[in-house]
Protein backbone atom coordinates (compact mmCIF):
# COMPACT_ATOMS: atom_id res chain seq x y z
CA UNK A 1 0.00 0.00 0.00
CA UNK A 2 1.25 3.78 -0.70
CA UNK A 3 2.56 5.50 2.03
CA UNK A 4 0.13 8.44 3.04
CA UNK A 5 2.17 11.68 2.97
CA UNK A 6 1.70 14.53 5.39
CA UNK A 7 2.72 18.10 6.44
CA UNK A 8 6.17 18.17 6.18
CA UNK A 9 6.10 20.87 9.18
CA UNK A 10 3.97 21.91 11.94
CA UNK A 11 4.62 25.34 10.70
CA UNK A 12 3.40 24.25 7.30
CA UNK A 13 0.05 22.28 9.60
CA UNK A 14 -0.45 25.25 11.54
CA UNK A 15 -0.68 27.88 8.77
CA UNK A 16 -3.04 25.32 6.81
CA UNK A 17 -5.61 24.59 9.86
CA UNK A 18 -5.46 28.29 10.98
CA UNK A 19 -5.97 28.99 6.81
CA UNK A 20 -8.95 26.65 7.01
CA UNK A 21 -10.82 28.31 10.16
CA UNK A 22 -9.95 32.05 9.06
CA UNK A 23 -12.69 32.30 5.80
CA UNK A 24 -15.57 34.61 4.45
CA UNK A 25 -17.02 34.37 7.90
CA UNK A 26 -13.98 36.62 9.89
CA UNK A 27 -13.70 38.79 7.14
CA UNK A 28 -17.39 40.17 7.39
CA UNK A 29 -19.78 37.99 9.59
CA UNK A 30 -18.07 38.34 12.84
CA UNK A 31 -17.90 42.11 13.45
CA UNK A 32 -21.62 42.16 11.54
CA UNK A 33 -22.72 39.93 14.35
CA UNK A 34 -20.53 41.35 16.95
CA UNK A 35 -22.03 44.68 16.94
CA UNK A 36 -25.46 43.42 16.01
CA UNK A 37 -25.87 40.89 19.55
CA UNK A 38 -24.53 43.82 22.06
CA UNK A 39 -20.87 44.47 21.05
CA UNK A 40 -18.75 42.91 24.47
CA UNK A 41 -21.65 40.53 25.04
CA UNK A 42 -21.55 38.62 22.25
CA UNK A 43 -17.65 38.80 22.41
CA UNK A 44 -17.26 37.15 25.83
CA UNK A 45 -19.97 34.56 24.62
CA UNK A 46 -17.60 33.56 21.84
CA UNK A 47 -15.08 33.48 23.86
CA UNK A 48 -16.84 31.34 26.46
CA UNK A 49 -17.65 29.17 24.07
CA UNK A 50 -14.68 29.19 21.93
CA UNK A 51 -12.87 27.58 25.33
CA UNK A 52 -15.43 24.94 26.38
CA UNK A 53 -16.78 23.72 23.15
CA UNK A 54 -14.64 25.27 20.15
CA UNK A 55 -11.30 24.35 21.69
CA UNK A 56 -12.63 21.04 22.73
CA UNK A 57 -14.33 19.90 19.46
CA UNK A 58 -10.98 20.96 17.58
CA UNK A 59 -8.50 19.09 19.95
CA UNK A 60 -11.20 16.12 19.82
CA UNK A 61 -11.30 15.84 15.97
CA UNK A 62 -7.42 16.79 15.53
CA UNK A 63 -6.70 13.48 17.96
CA UNK A 64 -9.52 11.45 15.74
CA UNK A 65 -7.36 12.34 12.57
CA UNK A 66 -4.20 11.50 13.95
CA UNK A 67 -5.17 8.45 15.13
CA UNK A 68 -6.61 6.65 12.85
CA UNK A 69 -4.40 8.29 9.95
CA UNK A 70 -7.43 8.88 8.18
CA UNK A 71 -9.96 11.59 6.96
CA UNK A 72 -13.39 12.20 8.40
CA UNK A 73 -15.62 8.95 7.03
CA UNK A 74 -12.45 6.94 7.82
CA UNK A 75 -11.78 7.69 11.47
CA UNK A 76 -15.24 7.65 12.39
CA UNK A 77 -14.94 3.58 10.75
CA UNK A 78 -12.14 3.05 12.70
CA UNK A 79 -13.48 4.16 16.16
CA UNK A 80 -17.23 3.29 15.98
CA UNK A 81 -19.82 1.20 14.77
CA UNK A 82 -22.94 3.73 15.70
CA UNK A 83 -20.92 6.25 14.21
CA UNK A 84 -19.50 5.41 11.83
CA UNK A 85 -22.08 7.41 9.19
CA UNK A 86 -20.91 10.41 10.95
CA UNK A 87 -17.82 11.30 8.36
CA UNK A 88 -20.50 11.32 5.62
CA UNK A 89 -22.29 13.99 7.53
CA UNK A 90 -19.05 15.81 6.88
CA UNK A 91 -18.66 15.40 3.58
CA UNK A 92 -21.91 16.50 2.48
CA UNK A 93 -21.45 19.58 4.58
CA UNK A 94 -18.34 20.60 2.61
CA UNK A 95 -19.88 19.93 -0.35
CA UNK A 96 -22.97 22.61 0.98
CA UNK A 97 -20.55 24.96 2.18
CA UNK A 98 -18.08 24.81 -1.06
CA UNK A 99 -21.58 25.22 -3.52
CA UNK A 100 -21.72 29.31 -1.83
CA UNK A 101 -18.22 29.43 -0.88
CA UNK A 102 -16.64 29.60 -4.57
CA UNK A 103 -19.19 31.33 -5.87
CA UNK A 104 -18.53 34.24 -3.44
CA UNK A 105 -14.90 34.03 -3.69
CA UNK A 106 -15.32 34.01 -7.75
CA UNK A 107 -16.99 37.60 -6.83
CA UNK A 108 -14.19 38.73 -4.98
CA UNK A 109 -11.81 37.74 -7.76
CA UNK A 110 -14.04 40.01 -10.42
CA UNK A 111 -13.29 42.85 -7.68
CA UNK A 112 -9.93 42.53 -7.59
CA UNK A 113 -9.96 42.72 -11.50
CA UNK A 114 -12.26 45.48 -10.87
CA UNK A 115 -9.76 47.34 -8.92
CA UNK A 116 -7.35 47.10 -10.82
CA UNK A 117 -8.85 48.72 -13.89
CA UNK A 118 -10.11 51.62 -11.44
CA UNK A 119 -6.26 51.81 -10.74
CA UNK A 120 -5.00 52.04 -14.25
CA UNK A 121 -8.12 53.68 -16.00
CA UNK A 122 -9.28 50.48 -17.73
CA UNK A 123 -12.55 49.88 -19.35
CA UNK A 124 -13.26 47.10 -16.38
CA UNK A 125 -13.27 49.38 -13.46
CA UNK A 126 -16.41 50.72 -12.42
CA UNK A 127 -16.31 53.82 -14.64
CA UNK A 128 -17.48 55.95 -11.84
CA UNK A 129 -20.82 53.77 -10.89
CA UNK A 130 -22.02 53.61 -7.42
CA UNK A 131 -21.13 49.76 -5.33
CA UNK A 132 -24.67 49.36 -5.81
CA UNK A 133 -24.80 49.61 -9.80
CA UNK A 134 -21.33 47.94 -10.26
CA UNK A 135 -22.66 44.40 -7.98
CA UNK A 136 -26.15 44.74 -9.56
CA UNK A 137 -24.54 44.67 -13.09
CA UNK A 138 -22.54 41.84 -11.96
CA UNK A 139 -25.26 40.09 -10.77
CA UNK A 140 -26.95 40.48 -13.86
CA UNK A 141 -24.47 39.13 -16.06
CA UNK A 142 -24.87 35.39 -15.23
CA UNK A 143 -22.35 34.57 -17.63
CA UNK A 144 -19.66 36.28 -16.06
CA UNK A 145 -20.48 35.44 -12.59
CA UNK A 146 -20.59 31.91 -13.46
CA UNK A 147 -16.91 32.28 -15.35
CA UNK A 148 -15.37 33.62 -11.91
CA UNK A 149 -17.21 31.31 -9.75
CA UNK A 150 -15.74 28.57 -11.75
CA UNK A 151 -12.60 30.15 -12.18
CA UNK A 152 -11.87 29.77 -8.06
CA UNK A 153 -13.37 26.25 -8.07
CA UNK A 154 -10.44 25.68 -10.36
CA UNK A 155 -8.20 27.03 -8.23
CA UNK A 156 -8.88 25.30 -5.58
CA UNK A 157 -8.75 21.98 -7.56
CA UNK A 158 -5.23 22.82 -8.46
CA UNK A 159 -3.84 23.53 -5.06
CA UNK A 160 -5.48 20.07 -3.85
CA UNK A 161 -4.27 18.20 -6.66
CA UNK A 162 -0.68 19.48 -5.47
CA UNK A 163 -1.43 17.00 -2.31
CA UNK A 164 -0.88 18.26 1.02
CA UNK A 165 2.81 19.41 1.13
CA UNK A 166 2.68 20.23 -2.64
CA UNK A 167 -0.21 22.03 -2.49
CA UNK A 168 -1.61 22.96 0.39
CA UNK A 169 0.87 23.34 2.33
CA UNK A 170 3.33 25.33 0.02
CA UNK A 171 -0.13 28.38 -0.91
CA UNK A 172 -0.81 28.26 3.12
CA UNK A 173 2.74 29.26 4.21
CA UNK A 174 2.68 31.82 2.33
CA UNK A 175 -0.83 33.07 1.88
CA UNK A 176 -1.42 33.35 5.63
CA UNK A 177 1.39 35.20 6.38
CA UNK A 178 0.86 37.68 3.62
CA UNK A 179 -3.00 38.07 4.64
CA UNK A 180 -1.94 39.51 8.16
CA UNK A 181 0.26 41.96 6.15
CA UNK A 182 -2.80 42.89 4.12
CA UNK A 183 -4.89 43.45 6.88
CA UNK A 184 -1.96 45.33 8.83
CA UNK A 185 -2.13 47.67 6.36
CA UNK A 186 -5.39 48.19 5.28
CA UNK A 187 -6.37 48.15 9.25
CA UNK A 188 -3.95 51.18 9.46
CA UNK A 189 -6.11 52.94 6.49
CA UNK A 190 -9.38 52.54 7.87
CA UNK A 191 -8.71 53.74 11.42
CA UNK A 192 -6.92 56.74 10.55
CA UNK A 193 -9.87 57.71 8.21
CA UNK A 194 -11.39 61.23 9.03
CA UNK A 195 -15.09 61.70 9.48
CA UNK A 196 -17.77 62.97 7.59
CA UNK A 197 -21.40 64.33 7.33
CA UNK A 198 -24.11 62.16 6.27
CA UNK A 199 -27.36 63.24 5.23
CA UNK A 200 -30.40 60.42 5.81
CA UNK A 201 -33.74 59.45 5.57
CA UNK A 202 -34.36 58.33 9.06
CA UNK A 203 -37.56 55.34 8.94
CA UNK A 204 -39.31 56.33 11.91
CA UNK A 205 -42.25 54.15 13.80
CA UNK A 206 -44.99 55.02 11.96
CA UNK A 207 -43.09 54.43 8.39
CA UNK A 208 -42.81 58.37 7.95
CA UNK A 209 -39.22 59.66 7.48
CA UNK A 210 -37.47 62.43 9.07
CA UNK A 211 -34.17 63.81 7.73
CA UNK A 212 -31.46 64.15 9.43
CA UNK A 213 -27.79 65.48 9.34
CA UNK A 214 -25.58 62.54 10.99
CA UNK A 215 -21.77 62.75 12.01
CA UNK A 216 -19.93 59.32 11.67
CA UNK A 217 -16.30 58.57 11.98
CA UNK A 218 -13.82 55.76 12.23
CA UNK A 219 -14.35 55.72 16.01
CA UNK A 220 -17.61 54.77 15.46
CA UNK A 221 -17.02 51.67 13.17
CA UNK A 222 -14.81 50.93 16.16
CA UNK A 223 -17.54 51.69 19.04
CA UNK A 224 -19.42 49.50 16.46
CA UNK A 225 -17.59 46.70 17.72
CA UNK A 226 -16.18 47.19 21.47
CA UNK A 227 -18.49 49.45 22.78
CA UNK A 228 -21.38 47.66 25.01
CA UNK A 229 -24.60 49.21 24.35
CA UNK A 230 -23.93 51.46 21.25
CA UNK A 231 -26.49 49.25 19.37
CA UNK A 232 -28.66 51.46 21.27
CA UNK A 233 -26.52 54.84 20.42
CA UNK A 234 -27.27 57.79 18.08
CA UNK A 235 -24.59 56.07 15.61
CA UNK A 236 -26.49 52.76 14.69
CA UNK A 237 -28.23 52.91 11.34
CA UNK A 238 -29.01 50.05 8.74
CA UNK A 239 -30.33 50.15 5.65
CA UNK A 240 -34.55 50.48 5.36
CA UNK A 241 -37.27 50.49 2.86
CA UNK A 242 -40.12 53.32 2.91
CA UNK A 243 -43.61 53.54 1.04
CA UNK A 244 -43.39 56.42 -1.28
CA UNK A 245 -46.24 56.75 -3.69
CA UNK A 246 -47.28 52.78 -2.96
CA UNK A 247 -43.76 51.73 -3.99
CA UNK A 248 -41.12 50.38 -1.72
CA UNK A 249 -37.79 52.71 -2.06
CA UNK A 250 -34.62 52.58 -0.56
CA UNK A 251 -33.83 56.48 -1.35
CA UNK A 252 -35.59 59.85 -1.18
CA UNK A 253 -34.78 62.44 -3.63
CA UNK A 254 -31.04 60.89 -3.49
CA UNK A 255 -31.21 60.70 0.26
CA UNK A 256 -30.71 56.63 1.44
CA UNK A 257 -33.43 55.81 3.95
CA UNK A 258 -31.81 54.18 6.96
CA UNK A 259 -33.80 52.55 10.01
CA UNK A 260 -32.35 53.24 13.77
CA UNK A 261 -31.69 50.26 15.39
CA UNK A 262 -33.18 50.42 19.27
CA UNK A 263 -33.54 46.78 20.67
CA UNK A 264 -30.62 44.51 22.36
CA UNK A 265 -31.09 40.75 21.26
CA UNK A 266 -31.55 38.17 24.22
CA UNK A 267 -28.81 36.19 25.49
CA UNK A 268 -30.31 33.13 23.61
CA UNK A 269 -30.10 34.86 20.54
CA UNK A 270 -27.08 35.65 21.26
CA UNK A 271 -25.46 32.75 22.30
CA UNK A 272 -26.93 30.79 19.43
CA UNK A 273 -25.28 33.67 16.63
CA UNK A 274 -21.86 33.38 18.43
CA UNK A 275 -22.23 29.44 18.33
CA UNK A 276 -22.87 29.39 14.84
CA UNK A 277 -20.37 32.01 13.78
CA UNK A 278 -17.97 29.73 16.01
CA UNK A 279 -18.36 26.52 14.26
CA UNK A 280 -18.23 28.19 10.76
CA UNK A 281 -15.51 30.18 11.40
CA UNK A 282 -13.06 27.27 12.98
CA UNK A 283 -14.16 24.93 10.31
CA UNK A 284 -15.98 22.13 12.94
CA UNK A 285 -18.21 19.59 12.67
CA UNK A 286 -17.66 19.44 8.98
CA UNK A 287 -14.56 16.86 8.34
CA UNK A 288 -11.42 19.52 8.01
CA UNK A 289 -9.52 19.18 11.01
CA UNK A 290 -10.08 15.42 11.08
CA UNK A 291 -9.15 15.33 8.17
CA UNK A 292 -5.77 17.74 8.44
CA UNK A 293 -5.28 15.82 11.96
CA UNK A 294 -4.66 12.93 10.24
CA UNK A 295 -1.60 13.94 8.21
CA UNK A 296 0.13 15.48 11.33
CA UNK A 297 3.33 13.98 12.77
CA UNK A 298 3.19 12.02 15.90
CA UNK A 299 5.22 14.25 17.59
CA UNK A 300 3.53 17.13 17.02
CA UNK A 301 1.11 18.36 20.01
CA UNK A 302 -2.52 18.88 19.57
CA UNK A 303 -2.99 20.78 22.74
CA UNK A 304 -1.00 23.34 21.52
CA UNK A 305 -1.77 23.25 17.63
CA UNK A 306 -5.72 23.49 18.76
CA UNK A 307 -5.26 26.66 21.17
CA UNK A 308 -3.11 28.36 18.85
CA UNK A 309 -5.83 27.78 15.94
CA UNK A 310 -8.73 28.82 17.74
CA UNK A 311 -6.42 32.03 19.29
CA UNK A 312 -5.24 33.24 16.13
CA UNK A 313 -8.53 32.75 14.28
CA UNK A 314 -10.08 35.03 16.99
CA UNK A 315 -7.60 37.32 16.22
CA UNK A 316 -8.20 37.50 12.89
CA UNK A 317 -11.64 37.93 13.21
CA UNK A 318 -11.08 40.76 15.34
CA UNK A 319 -8.49 42.85 12.72
CA UNK A 320 -11.11 42.01 9.72
CA UNK A 321 -13.56 44.17 11.86
CA UNK A 322 -10.86 46.77 11.97
CA UNK A 323 -10.09 46.95 8.60
CA UNK A 324 -14.02 47.08 7.17
CA UNK A 325 -16.09 48.56 9.93
CA UNK A 326 -14.00 51.81 10.55
CA UNK A 327 -13.93 52.43 6.89
CA UNK A 328 -17.43 51.67 6.64
CA UNK A 329 -18.63 54.39 9.19
CA UNK A 330 -15.88 56.36 7.95
CA UNK A 331 -17.32 56.54 4.35
CA UNK A 332 -20.66 55.03 4.28
CA UNK A 333 -22.67 55.02 7.07
CA UNK A 334 -25.80 54.32 5.25
CA UNK A 335 -24.62 51.02 3.86
CA UNK A 336 -24.87 47.50 4.92
CA UNK A 337 -23.57 46.08 8.42
CA UNK A 338 -23.24 42.63 6.93
CA UNK A 339 -23.53 39.93 4.16
CA UNK A 340 -22.61 40.17 0.54
CA UNK A 341 -23.74 43.74 0.22
CA UNK A 342 -21.08 44.90 3.33
CA UNK A 343 -18.28 43.54 1.45
CA UNK A 344 -19.50 43.82 -2.78
CA UNK A 345 -21.24 47.30 -2.23
CA UNK A 346 -19.86 49.41 1.16
CA UNK A 347 -16.76 48.49 1.08
CA UNK A 348 -16.33 49.09 -2.65
CA UNK A 349 -18.39 52.34 -2.08
CA UNK A 350 -15.70 53.14 0.79
CA UNK A 351 -12.24 52.36 -1.54
CA UNK A 352 -14.14 54.83 -4.31
CA UNK A 353 -14.48 57.66 -1.79
CA UNK A 354 -10.62 56.78 -0.03
CA UNK A 355 -7.22 58.26 -1.47
CA UNK A 356 -5.88 55.50 -3.06
CA UNK A 357 -8.61 53.70 -3.14
CA UNK A 358 -8.38 51.12 -6.12
CA UNK A 359 -4.89 50.55 -4.88
CA UNK A 360 -6.40 49.40 -1.78
CA UNK A 361 -9.33 48.04 -3.07
CA UNK A 362 -7.02 45.52 -4.50
CA UNK A 363 -4.90 44.59 -1.26
CA UNK A 364 -8.37 44.27 0.59
CA UNK A 365 -10.35 41.82 -2.37
CA UNK A 366 -6.24 39.86 -2.56
CA UNK A 367 -6.86 39.17 1.17
CA UNK A 368 -10.20 37.92 0.83
CA UNK A 369 -9.35 35.50 -1.79
CA UNK A 370 -6.64 34.84 -0.11
CA UNK A 371 -8.74 33.57 3.56
CA UNK A 372 -11.59 31.90 0.34
CA UNK A 373 -9.20 29.86 -0.71
CA UNK A 374 -7.33 28.61 2.26
CA UNK A 375 -10.77 27.26 3.37
CA UNK A 376 -12.00 26.20 0.11
CA UNK A 377 -9.23 23.72 -0.49
CA UNK A 378 -9.70 21.91 3.24
CA UNK A 379 -12.87 21.47 2.20
CA UNK A 380 -12.61 19.71 -0.95
CA UNK A 381 -9.37 18.12 0.86
CA UNK A 382 -12.31 16.40 3.10
CA UNK A 383 -14.01 14.92 -0.07
CA UNK A 384 -11.03 14.38 -2.38
CA UNK A 385 -8.77 12.19 1.36
CA UNK A 386 -11.79 9.76 1.33
CA UNK A 387 -11.49 8.61 -1.85
CA UNK A 388 -8.22 8.52 -2.15
CA UNK A 389 -7.99 6.53 1.05
CA UNK A 390 -10.15 3.98 -0.36
CA UNK A 391 -8.03 3.63 -3.58
CA UNK A 392 -4.88 3.13 -1.37
CA UNK A 393 -6.08 0.54 0.72
CA UNK A 394 -7.52 -1.26 -2.62
CA UNK A 395 -3.89 -1.06 -3.86
CA UNK A 396 -4.66 1.24 -6.78
CA UNK A 397 -2.71 4.09 -5.96
CA UNK A 398 -2.84 7.49 -5.08
CA UNK A 399 -5.31 8.73 -7.67
CA UNK A 400 -5.27 12.09 -6.03
CA UNK A 401 -5.66 14.23 -9.03
CA UNK A 402 -9.04 12.45 -10.87
CA UNK A 403 -10.77 12.19 -7.82
CA UNK A 404 -9.73 16.41 -7.17
CA UNK A 405 -11.21 17.03 -10.64
CA UNK A 406 -14.27 14.73 -9.88
CA UNK A 407 -14.99 16.47 -7.01
CA UNK A 408 -14.81 19.90 -8.69
CA UNK A 409 -17.05 19.03 -11.42
CA UNK A 410 -19.71 18.55 -8.72
CA UNK A 411 -18.65 21.24 -6.25
CA UNK A 412 -18.78 23.81 -9.68
CA UNK A 413 -22.04 22.97 -10.32
CA UNK A 414 -23.47 23.86 -7.55
CA UNK A 415 -21.37 26.72 -7.83
CA UNK A 416 -22.75 27.06 -11.39
CA UNK A 417 -26.32 27.16 -9.84
CA UNK A 418 -25.49 29.87 -6.68
CA UNK A 419 -24.36 32.09 -9.28
CA UNK A 420 -27.27 31.70 -11.64
CA UNK A 421 -29.48 32.63 -9.04
CA UNK A 422 -28.14 35.76 -8.74
CA UNK A 423 -28.54 35.97 -5.28
CA UNK A 424 -32.29 35.47 -5.58
CA UNK A 425 -32.62 37.73 -8.65
CA UNK A 426 -33.20 35.37 -11.45
CA UNK A 427 -36.39 33.39 -10.50
CA UNK A 428 -34.75 30.18 -9.57
CA UNK A 429 -34.69 30.17 -5.72
CA UNK A 430 -35.73 27.23 -3.54
CA UNK A 431 -38.57 29.42 -2.69
CA UNK A 432 -39.58 30.20 -6.61
CA UNK A 433 -38.94 26.11 -7.15
CA UNK A 434 -40.77 25.44 -4.56
CA UNK A 435 -44.20 27.59 -4.60
CA UNK A 436 -43.94 29.00 -0.88
CA UNK A 437 -43.52 32.30 0.96
CA UNK A 438 -39.50 32.99 0.74
CA UNK A 439 -37.70 33.08 4.03
CA UNK A 440 -34.18 33.52 5.66
CA UNK A 441 -33.49 29.62 4.02
CA UNK A 442 -35.30 29.61 0.90
CA UNK A 443 -35.22 33.16 -0.48
CA UNK A 444 -32.15 32.56 -2.59
CA UNK A 445 -29.54 29.04 -3.09
CA UNK A 446 -26.43 30.75 -1.20
CA UNK A 447 -29.06 31.48 1.56
CA UNK A 448 -30.20 27.75 1.41
CA UNK A 449 -27.11 26.04 1.22
CA UNK A 450 -25.65 28.35 4.23
CA UNK A 451 -28.74 27.17 6.32
CA UNK A 452 -28.52 23.80 5.83
CA UNK A 453 -24.94 23.88 6.69
CA UNK A 454 -24.42 26.10 9.27
CA UNK A 455 -27.54 26.06 10.63
CA UNK A 456 -28.03 22.43 11.11
CA UNK A 457 -25.22 19.90 9.85
CA UNK A 458 -21.85 21.66 11.68
CA UNK A 459 -23.30 22.22 15.18
CA UNK A 460 -25.34 18.32 14.51
CA UNK A 461 -21.46 17.36 13.45
CA UNK A 462 -20.26 18.59 16.50
CA UNK A 463 -22.54 17.72 19.04
CA UNK A 464 -22.56 13.68 18.08
CA UNK A 465 -18.39 14.31 17.73
CA UNK A 466 -19.05 14.69 21.50
CA UNK A 467 -21.18 12.08 22.53
CA UNK A 468 -19.15 9.54 20.18
CA UNK A 469 -16.07 10.95 22.32
CA UNK A 470 -17.40 11.32 25.80
CA UNK A 471 -19.88 7.85 25.96
CA UNK A 472 -19.17 5.52 23.28
CA UNK A 473 -15.31 5.09 22.73
CA UNK A 474 -14.06 7.13 25.72
CA UNK A 475 -12.50 10.16 26.63
CA UNK A 476 -9.03 7.93 27.04
CA UNK A 477 -8.94 7.58 23.20
CA UNK A 478 -7.86 11.32 22.96
CA UNK A 479 -6.79 11.75 26.26
CA UNK A 480 -3.61 9.09 25.29
CA UNK A 481 -3.32 10.88 21.28
CA UNK A 482 -2.52 14.01 23.07
CA UNK A 483 0.09 12.53 25.49
CA UNK A 484 2.13 10.91 22.90
CA UNK A 485 6.31 10.79 22.62
CA UNK A 486 5.80 12.48 26.53
CA UNK A 487 3.73 15.32 25.55
CA UNK A 488 1.65 16.75 28.70
CA UNK A 489 -2.50 16.96 28.20
CA UNK A 490 -2.40 19.80 30.85
CA UNK A 491 -6.04 20.68 30.11
CA UNK A 492 -6.58 17.14 30.33
CA UNK A 493 -9.37 17.51 33.02
CA UNK A 494 -11.00 20.10 31.50
CA UNK A 495 -11.50 18.60 28.15
CA UNK A 496 -12.76 15.43 30.18
CA UNK A 497 -15.16 17.08 31.54
CA UNK A 498 -16.28 19.60 28.72
CA UNK A 499 -16.84 16.87 26.27
CA UNK A 500 -19.04 14.51 28.23
CA UNK A 501 -21.42 17.53 29.52
CA UNK A 502 -20.65 20.98 29.02
CA UNK A 503 -20.15 20.87 25.01
CA UNK A 504 -23.03 18.77 24.47
CA UNK A 505 -25.50 20.75 26.39
CA UNK A 506 -23.87 24.03 25.16
CA UNK A 507 -24.17 22.60 21.48
CA UNK A 508 -27.95 21.56 22.19
CA UNK A 509 -28.97 25.13 22.96
CA UNK A 510 -26.85 26.54 19.87
CA UNK A 511 -28.58 24.11 17.35
CA UNK A 512 -32.04 24.78 18.36
CA UNK A 513 -31.43 28.20 18.18
CA UNK A 514 -29.70 28.11 14.83
CA UNK A 515 -32.63 26.34 13.86
CA UNK A 516 -34.99 29.00 14.98
CA UNK A 517 -32.78 31.57 13.64
CA UNK A 518 -32.76 30.23 10.07
CA UNK A 519 -36.19 28.10 9.56
CA UNK A 520 -38.85 29.91 11.79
Amino acid sequence: MEERKGFGSNFGFLMAAVGSAVGLGNIWGFPNKMGACGGFTFLLIYLLLAACCGFVVMVGELALGRKTGHGAVGAYKALSKKFKWLGWLGILSAFLILFFYCALGGYCIKYVVLNVGNLFGAGFGSGGMSGADVFGEFMGNQLESVIYGLIFVLLTMLIVMGGVGGGIEKVCSVGMPALFIILLICIIRACTLGGNEFEVAVLQADGSTVVQTIQSSSLDGLKYMFQPGYVTGTGYYEPAKALVDGAMVAAIDGVPVVKHITEVPNFFKVLSTAGGQMFFSLSLGMGAMITYGSYLHKKENIEKNALLIVIMDTMVALMAGLCVMPGRFALDASGAIGGPKLLFITMQNVFDKMPLGALFGILFYLLVVFAAISSSISLLEVIVAHFCDKARIAGKGDKRKAYSLIAAVAVGLGCTLVCLDCLGGAGIAPADLLKIEPSGWSDCWLDFFDSLSEGIMMPLGALLMCLCIGYEIGPKVVDDEACLEGQRFKSKGFFNICVKFITPIAMLLVLYGQIEAFFF
